[in-house]
């Protein structure tokens, strides 16, 4: 199993962490002040230093015990339903926010902001993939590449369309009786569980509703995506062992916590982290196993 996407989001978001609080939500801007030089600076060294470390330890955690191979592609596409693809768009997403809002306390005109962003979203993943090219028990994947670019066009379409994100990928996660069953592969403890668990893991898509029509601003409507029974990545090998993978997609209420209005930008950083975890709150579930309700899930 490749890293984490999760632990990806978190690493590679570390450099943004101090100054995304310092940049309130502005109009749609397409003036060019100038840069503050010093500020630019202060971004490029803290966030590259930032990078390198994060990356530095990403590869310690998980490819420094792995055999290395010469540089291939590996076609993982139908394996873990896909989960793992959906993850890795939600990375790319939060990434190039953070990114776009961090250039703009550089005071770059926010469009221009948007596009660096999102081509930065989606290039600080570039690296995982060259780590798993070159290690020989993964291969380098076109689909999480193309998943990490739809994850930065998400981002920057809504911007282009609305000169805002009003659709937010979210995610939450719940044990399963699965982990226990291939622990090494699935986790032996609920924070590993909570990276590698792909039977826990559901994939949500938040729309802000009040954007649209009127509505209260501190609830939105999510559909999500999950999938259980997936002891192994491919259907077959499930089948074989006896196991049988199935889709599930869920309609579900949410609770927005950028609606939360703060003058501290270390609450309003806390908030935004906080906001990629889909909060537990009643549920449809749809299934091949048919339709069923939950008071509250996560």
């Amino acid at each position: 199993m490749k890293a984490s996407i999760l632990s990806i989001l978190l690493l590679t978001l570390l450099p943004y962490i101090p100054i995304y609080g310092q940049v309130p939500d502005s109009t749609y801007s397409t003036a060019s002040p100038a840069i503050p030089k010093k500020r630019l600076s202060t971004l490029a060294w803290v966030s590259t230093s930032t990078y390198t470390v994060s990356m530095a330890g990403l590869y310690h955690l998980w490819y420094k015990d792995s055999e290395q191979q010469s540089f291939r592609f590996f076609n993982d596409n139908r394996e873990w339903k896909q989960i793992d693809k959906i993850g890795h768009a939600l990375s790319s997403f939060y990434l190039s926010y953070g990114a776009s809002k961090a250039l703009q306390w550089t005071q770059m005109p926010e469009k221009k902001c948007d596009l660096v962003g999102a081509s930065l979203g989606f290039l600080l993943l570039v690296p995982i993939e060259i780590f798993d090219g070159f290690s020989e028990a993964y291969g380098a994947s076109t689909g999480d590449l193309i998943a990490d670019a739809g994850g930065s066009l998400l981002y920057l379409g809504q911007k282009k369309l609305w000169n805002e994100p009003r659709i937010f990928p979210k995610f939450s996660f719940h044990t399963t009786r699965y982990a226990s069953i291939r622990p090494n592969t699935l986790g032996d403890s609920y924070l590993s569980q909570v990276l590698k668990d792909y039977n826990g893991q559901t994939y949500w898509l938040s729309f802000d509703i009040d954007k649209f029509i009127q509505f209260p601003k501190w609830l939105n409507l999510a559909a999500g995506y999950g999938a259980e029974g997936m002891v192994y990545a491919r259907d077959l090998q499930n089948r074989l062992q006896g196991y049988r993978a199935y889709r599930q997609y869920y309609l579900s209420l949410d609770f927005d916590l950028k609606s939360i209005k703060s003058k501290s930008k270390v609450v309003n950083t806390l908030l935004f982290f906080a906001n990629i975890i889909k909060l537990p709150a009643p549920a449809f579930s749809f299934s091949n196993n048919g339709t069923t309700f939950r008071a509250l899930y996560f």
